[in-house]
C-alpha cells in the first residue's frame, strides 16, 4: 500500500510519438490508429468551439 493513497493512478499512455512500432501486431497498430483518430476528432471539436467563441468575441468588440 502506498503512502499516498489519495493520488489518482496515472493513465497508461496509449501511444508515444516516435515510439518503436516494430514489436506491435497489425491489430495493435490498428487499435492505436483508431484511438489517435478519435483524439484528433476531439481536438478538432475543441478548436472549433474555441474559434466560435473567438468569432463571437471579435464580433462583439468590433461593434463597440
Amino acid at each position: 500500500m502506498s503512502m499516498f493513497d489519495d493520488e489518482a493512478p496515472r493513465k497508461k499512455r496509449v501511444h508515444e510519438v516516435g515510439q518503436d512500432l516494430s514489436l506491435l501486431s497489425v491489430d495493435e497498430l490498428s487499435e492505436r490508429i483508431a484511438q489517435l483518430k478519435e483524439e484528433i476528432r476531439r481536438l478538432e471539436a475543441e478548436c472549433a468551439a474555441k474559434d466560435k467563441t473567438r468569432s463571437a468575441a471579435d464580433a462583439l468588440f468590433r461593434k463597440g
